[in-house]
């Protein structure tokens, strides 16, 4: 997650991260202002549910209960796909190439591959990525796929408390505390392909596998997850100045489906949060 750190012991990153959070907090609380769908986002994406476990012959029960909450949308006319890690390198190296499969490669948890694969799959096929823990109440979703623009669900964490802000709270116009971190989370993703926020957040999670590190695992979150696609966003609205008609913010996602979190194994070292640059046994 994001670290907040006091006003007089910022230092440059430090302030940086500061500064996105800002920046998410008023996108955020402005949503919906930009409601006209702009002509280069005009095409919708394909109606497919993309999800990854790294290895389905050790699938948990719990998690794959919370999976197939979503096959009912094929009774829709959604395409529901699961892959693993195996079908996900095959396609990564057939689709995108040799650079791509080795930065995969590095990805040293499946939370991490998880991450990456997301960003692969949605440059280049379009849809809806979504976490596996994730359980799906049964609401409609057919407008979620009216337009390609990227749709994103904002998070926010307290530090003071070490717990998340619940979206009423924090989508309120002004709502705001000195302890309070705003960032996207990369689940659900959901756009057309080829989309140039997407795009981004690839090249950079790429470029961050590749460079050479001092015997350190890189941090997964800031390296392939939330925090790299909310970087990413926030590096494009700073060089281009605008951004909202590129994206769509999901305020509202806890109404389609919620992540469940009382499953077996955020208890073990398939958690990322407890195997955070540490080296993946499995």
């Amino acid at each position: 997650m994001l670290r907040f750190i006091g006003m007089a012991t910022r230092n440059p990153a430090q302030e940086d991260h500061q500064a996105r959070s800002d920046f998410v907090r008023e996108l955020v609380q402005r949503s919906g202002v930009h409601d006209a769908v702009p002509a280069a986002y005009s095409t919708k994406p394909p109606r497919t549910i993309v999800q990854f476990w790294d290895d389905l012959e050790q699938l948990p029960g719990d998690v794959r209960e919370c999976i197939e909450s979503w096959k009912k949308l094929g009774d829709q006319g959604f395409e529901v796909l699961l892959f693993d890690n195996d079908s996900v390198r095959d396609f990564i190296a057939r689709r995108l190439g040799p650079r791509y499969e080795s930065a995969y490669v590095k990805c040293y948890h499946p939370a991490m591959r998880s991450d990456y694969f997301r960003l692969c799959y949605i440059l280049i096929e379009g849809g809806c990525y979504l976490d596996a823990d994730d359980v799906y109440h049964g609401s409609a979703i057919e407008h979620l796929f009216n337009d390609g623009r990227l749709r994103i669900q904002p998070l926010c964490y307290d530090i003071s408390t070490n717990q998340m802000v619940p979206p009423s709270v924090f989508t309120e116009l002004g709502a705001n505390a000195s302890t309070w971190i705003f960032y996207f989370n990369n689940n659900p993703l959901i756009a057309v392909n080829g989309h140039p926020i997407v795009k981004r957040a690839l090249a950079k999670a790429t470029e961050a596998l590749e460079r050479p590190t001092a015997g350190e695992l890189p941090e997964i979150q800031s390296t392939t997850g939330p925090g790299n696609l909310t970087k990413s966003i926030f590096d494009l609205a700073t060089e281009q100045g605008e951004i909202e008609r590129a994206l769509l913010v999901l305020c509202d996602w806890e109404d389609i489906a919620i992540n469940k979190w009382s499953l077996s194994y955020r208890h073990d070292a398939r958690n990322w949060r407890l195997s955070n640059q540490r080296e993946y046994q499995g």
